[in-house]
């Protein structure tokens, strides 16, 4: 076990033995509905995990539990009664059902949680907004809503859904919103790619998960939150190459790196922690069934000087440069208009087509 005396001292918190106390004697119900009204959600969410991954309660995707519970605290903590309504009808009606379609798909990734909290987030501060300009939301003008998107645009975009929301249900007059495209005007170049991950490659004491995760940064233009959901059974191996199946049809991983990648695996299960030891996940994260959160893979990643959003376009644009952009996407698991975009920034066209002989 990896770091055993973790685990005491979970144990030792002295709100673990006394919701274990309660849920033996019945205090406490063992459903995920009585646990989610529980204080101290850090203790009761590692637990349910455990209970989940044991068999003891039926599987619930975690960060849908998570943000049910976020939101039921937002609500209730919104002073004004009215935004408070909107808000519920908002968040319930619009959001929280497309997160409970999106997770029978398949587990929801952080990004997709945090987003729709950042859409909360906002939506409410637009509505003190309004209040604070004097403005009651069915009077909103157009000169109000660029004001408000003026200022600190990336911050008010997540604002958006709400506002359209807002429009499509008339309770807000039929506006145009702002769009402010946003790119990223500085990817890293070529030969600075290609040292960064010369660089990742030689540096044997840094963390090999850190290690692996840059690698697949600088090589396949994967995003962290995709990343961190890969499993073991991803890593295919036949007498000659190692795949890796971030789409269709799988991507060959050049050396050093399947080395470095096929160690990583033999280690894993000595590395992993023991509530994860039977986990299928590459990276397995502290809690049980749940793999590493991304947010410390990026840490990590920004600990080795790996400047992420610049790395990934850097090697995706120059990707979309050297096979056909649908090719590219498919295999790498992207958006057929994410790779029509970046094709066109790149300076490439989607009319270039494979080398070979198509004379036959």
């Amino acid at each position: 076990m990896e770091r055993p005396k973790s685990r005491l001292n979970w144990l030792r918190n002295p709100q673990v033995p006394a919701l274990l106390r309660d849920l033996a004697s019945g205090q406490v119900l063992l459903t995920h509905e009585a646990l989610q009204d529980l204080p101290n959600w850090r203790t009761t969410a590692y637990l349910r995990d455990l209970l989940m991954d044991s068999g003891v309660l039926p599987r619930v995707d975690r960060r849908l539990l998570l943000f049910e519970r976020w939101l039921a605290e937002r609500l209730a903590s919104t002073e004004d009664l009215e935004h408070a309504r909107l808000l519920q009808h908002f968040a319930r009606w619009h959001r929280l059902r497309k997160l409970r379609a999106k997770a029978l798909e398949g587990p929801l990734g952080a990004n997709t949680t945090q987003e729709c909290r950042q859409q909360i987030i906002q939506a409410a501060a637009f509505l003190r907004w309004l209040v604070e300009r004097g403005v009651p939301l069915d009077a909103t003008t157009q000169t109000d809503l660029d004001a408000w998107h003026a200022e600190k645009y990336a911050t008010r975009r997540p604002a958006q859904p709400f506002l359209r929301w807002c429009i499509g249900t008339r309770r807000m007059p039929r506006l145009s919103i702002p769009n402010r495209p946003t790119t990223n005007p500085n990817p890293l170049g070529q030969h600075q790619r290609l040292a960064t991950l010369r660089r990742v490659l030689a540096d044997g004491s840094s963390d090999p998960r850190v290690r692996i995760a840059a690698c697949l940064v600088l090589l396949f233009a994967q995003p962290v939150s995709r990343i961190v959901r890969l499993a073991t059974d991803d890593v295919l191996r036949d007498d000659t190459h190692v795949l890796l199946r971030l789409g269709d049809p799988s991507s060959p991983v050049p050396e050093p790196v399947a080395t470095l990648l096929l160690d990583y695996i033999t280690a894993l299960p000595g590395r992993t922690a023991a509530v994860n030891a039977e986990s299928r996940w590459l990276f397995p994260g502290r809690r049980a069934n749940q793999p590493m959160p991304p947010g410390t893979l990026r840490d990590g990643l920004r600990g080795l000087g790996v400047h992420l959003q610049r790395a990934r376009t850097s090697s995706i644009r120059h990707l979309v440069l050297q096979a056909p952009a649908p090719v590219v996407a498919k295999a790498l698991g992207y958006h057929d208009k994410t790779a029509t975009r970046l094709v066109t920034e790149a300076g490439g066209t989607w009319s270039r087509y494979a080398p070979g002989d198509h004379t036959r």
